[in-house]
C-alpha cells in the first residue's frame, strides 16, 4: 500500500457527544458492515459498553474508501472512550495517529474532557478537524457551538464540519476532508524497526495480542522482535489488521496499524505505551511518550461468602488479562476475612471492573469504601505509601501525612456558578483561575484534594448544575493535612473494612453521620449493638441498635412478682452471654453507607 493514501485518525469527544455513533456511520458509509436496525454502536462490543452507552475500551478498524477523484485510501480509525477516568488509553491512542476528529455536541457545545482531548492532540502536533454532530435536534446551538471552537480550541470556523451521525447527514463531506485534510504517515521502510504498541488484550488460543502502529521499518510473520519497556524478546506468529474482522497479512509497512500475536503469555509485559523493535536490529531509544500506569482509586473486593474466595481469585486473575489498567494483591479483614486490595484508574473503572465480575463470573461481592494512596512521613525520616487505612503505622510513628491533590477543570453555565464553587469551597478546594469562555459559560479551575472527588463529588456537581457541568482533572502531586484515622466500632470490635482516613475538620461530622447510617442499615439481633466512631482512643460518635425483645413473661398468670423477676434476669443473663458471643451480620449496604456520608 503507498504510504501516501494512508490515513490514520481517532475519534475524540466529551462523554455521550456521539464518538461511537459517528464511527458506525463512516462504518456504514465504507461500505464495510451493515448494521441491523436498532443496533448502535458497533465498535463498542461488551455488554456494558452497550448498555450504559459509553466506550470503555478503544477500538481500531481498517476502512477503505474510495475518493470524489477516483483514488483508493486506506483509513485506519481508533474510537477512544471520553471518560476522564480512559484519559491515559486516549492520549496512547493518539501517538499512533496524524490527525483526530474532535465531536462537539451542538447542544451542550464545548466541555471539560472536550478541551482535554483537544490539548492533548495539539501537544502531539496532530491536525484536528472539529465536527459538529446533532445538527439535527431542535435546540442546535450550530452558530454559537463554531464560536466556542474557535474561542476556546483556536481552530477556524470555517473548518468545522456540521453533522448528524445519527441521520448520516454530512459523513460523505466528512470522509472528504479526512482524506483531503489530514496528512499521510511519514517512516522509512529500510530503518530499524519501531512500532507504538498502543493497545493489547488476551486471547485464551494465541496469548496477548498486541494493536500496534509502525512508525519506522516493517514487521514481518517469523521476525524476531523486543519490548523495549520490559526488555523481553519473541517471534512474531501471526500479523492481522482488522477491518472489522481480523484479516491476516504477511506484513505491517510503515503508518499501518495491525494486530501482533507473538506468544505473550502475560498481558503485563505488553505495556501500552511500549516500543517494539527488532531483536537483531533494534532501534536506538524508544518512541517518546511512555509512562507506567498509577491506578488512582483503592478499594477492597471481597465475596460474599468467605467460601467463594477461590472463585474471586480466578475471576480477578482472568479479568487481569484483559485490562492491564486493573491491578490487585491478597489482604485480609477481620471482619470480612480473604479478599483482594484492587486498584482503579477511578471510580468509573471501579465500577465497570466490579460490574464485571458480578456478571462475566456469577460471583456476589462486598466492596469497601474506595480510597486514595497517602504518602506518610515517618518521625525517622523515612516514608511509606499506604492505600488502606488498616496500614497506618501508629500516630507515635507518623511525623506527618500527605494527601494527593488534583488540578480540576469545571465547565458550567454562569447560572449554577455560585453553587458549584460553595461546592468546590465544602471540598477544601483552592481556586485558581476563573475564566469567562462566553457570554453565559464559565471555566473554573481547583486545586483539590483526590479523595474529596472520589465520593459523591461528581453526583452532587450534576445535581447541583441540573446535568450542565462538566469536570476534568489531572494530578497535581502531594500536600501536607491534618489527616485522622477514623475507625467504626461495632460492640467495641473495630471494623478495619470501614475505617477511613479524614481531614481533622471533618472527622466528627463523618463520623456520626456514618454511625447515624449504620444504625439504619444493620438489622436488629436479640441483645443490644452499640456503633461508635472513635478517632484513635476518643469515641466522637455513638448510636444504638435496640434489641429484639421477647416477652418472657407472657406465659405467668399471677403469683409472685419473683416468678416474673426470675425470668427476666435470666434473659438478661442469656442476652449477655449472646453479646460476648454472637456475631453481628454487616450488610453489603453498610459498607457502600461510606460513600453516600454528607460532608
Amino acid at each position: 500500500m503507498d504510504i501516501s493514501r494512508l490515513r490514520n485518525f481517532s475519534i475524540i469527544a466529551h462523554v455521550d457527544h456521539g464518538k461511537s455513533t459517528l464511527a458506525d456511520r463512516l462504518l456504514e458509509a465504507t461500505g464495510l458492515i451493515k448494521l441491523k436496525p436498532g443496533k448502535k454502536q458497533y465498535l463498542d462490543r461488551m455488554e456494558l459498553e452497550q448498555e450504559r452507552g459509553i466506550t470503555i475500551k478503544a477500538q481500531s478498524v481498517r476502512l477503505p474508501y474510495t475518493a470524489a477523484d477516483g483514488r483508493d485510501y486506506v483509513l485506519n480509525l481508533i474510537d477512544t472512550p471520553g471518560h476522564v477516568d480512559f484519559s491515559y488509553e486516549v492520549s496512547s491512542s493518539l501517538a499512533a495517529c496524524e490527525g483526530a476528529l474532535l465531536v462537539v455536541d451542538a447542544v451542550r457545545g464545548v466541555e471539560a474532557q472536550t478541551l482535554a482531548n483537544a490539548y492533548l492532540a495539539v501537544d502531539l502536533g496532530l491536525e484536528i478537524i472539529p465536527v459538529i454532530n446533532k445538527i439535527d435536534l431542535p435546540s442546535a446551538r450550530v452558530e454559537d457551538v463554531q464560536l466556542e471552537i474557535h474561542e476556546l480550541l483556536g481552530l477556524e470556523v470555517d473548518d468545522a464540519l456540521c453533522v448528524s451521525a445519527k441521520h448520516g447527514t454530512g459523513i460523505s463531506e466528512l470522509l472528504e476532508a479526512i482524506v483531503h485534510r489530514l496528512p499521510p504517515p511519514q517512516g522509512d521502510p529500510d530503518a530499524p524497526l519501531e512500532a507504538l504498541l498502543f493497545d493489547s488484550w488476551f486471547d485464551s488460543y494465541t496469548g496477548t495480542v498486541c494493536l500496534v502502529r509502525v512508525k519506522n521499518g516493517s514487521l514481518r510473520e517469523g521476525q524476531g522482535i523486543r519490548l523495549m519497556a520490559v526488555d523481553r524478546e519473541y517471534e512474531v506468529d501471526k500479523l492481522h489488521v482488522i477491518s472489522p474482522e481480523p484479516i491476516r497479512v504477511e506484513a505491517l509497512l510503515p503508518g499501518e496499524v495491525g494486530m501482533v500475536s507473538a506468544g505473550i503469555k502475560q498481558v503485563q509485559n505488553a505495556k501500552v505505551g511500549d516500543t517494539i523493535t527488532d531483536a537483531q536490529r533494534p532501534a536506538a531509544k524508544p518512541l517518546p511518550g511512555f509512562r507506567e500506569l498509577k491506578p488512582m482509586v483503592f478499594s477492597g473486593l471481597y465475596p460474599s461468602e468467605h467460601k467463594g474466595y477461590t472463585r474471586l481469585r480466578d475471576a480477578v486473575e482472568k479479568l487481569k488479562l484483559n485490562d492491564a489498567s486493573f491491578s490487585f494483591e491478597p489482604e485480609a479483614s477481620t471482619a470480612l476475612g480473604f479478599g483482594f486490595r484492587c486498584g482503579f484508574l477511578g471510580l468509573l473503572h471501579m465500577e465497570i471492573v466490579q460490574e464485571r465480575l458480578e456478571r462475566e463470573f456469577g460471583l456476589e461481592l462486598v466492596t469497601t469504601a474506595p480510597t486514595v494512596r497517602y504518602r506518610v512521613v515517618l518521625a525517622d525520616g523515612g516514608e511509606l505509601f499506604i492505600e488502606n487505612p488498616t496500614k497506618l503505622p501508629e500516630p507515635l510513628q507518623i511525623d506527618h501525612l500527605e494527601e494527593p491533590m488534583i488540578r480540576a477543570s469545571i465547565h458550567v453555565p454562569d447560572e449554577y456558578l455560585g453553587n458549584v464553587m460553595k461546592l468546590c469551597d465544602e471540598r477544601r478546594g483552592l481556586q485558581l483561575k476563573m475564566d469567562y469562555l462566553s457570554v453565559n459559560r464559565v471555566l473554573l479551575e481547583y486545586e483539590m484534594p483526590l479523595c474529596e472527588i472520589v465520593y459523591d463529588f461528581y453526583d452532587k456537581l450534576k445535581s447541583i448544575s441540573r446535568g450542565y457541568a462538566s469536570l476534568d482533572y489531572e494530578p497535581s502531586g502531594y500536600s501536607e493535612a491534618p489527616l485522622r484515622k477514623l475507625d467504626v466500632l461495632v460492640n467495641g470490635q473495630a471494623v478495619d473494612a470501614l475505617s477511613l482516613i479524614v481531614h481533622m475538620n471533618s472527622a466528627y461530622a463523618r463520623g456520626k453521620d456514618l454511625v447515624q447510617k449504620l444504625a439504619r442499615i444493620i438489622p436488629r439481633q436479640l441483645y443490644e449493638v452499640v456503633l461508635q466512631a472513635s478517632v484513635g482512643s476518643r469515641v466522637i460518635a455513638r448510636e444504638s441498635v435496640r434489641a429484639l425483645r421477647k416477652n418472657v413473661t407472657a406465659k405467668c398468670y399471677g403469683g409472685d412478682i419473683t416468678r416474673k423477676r426470675k425470668l427476666l434476669e435470666k434473659q438478661k443473663a442469656g442476652k449477655r452471654r449472646m453479646k460476648m458471643m454472637g456475631n453481628v451480620e454487616i450488610p453489603q449496604e453498610a459498607f457502600m453507607a461510606v460513600l453516600k456520608v454528607e460532608n
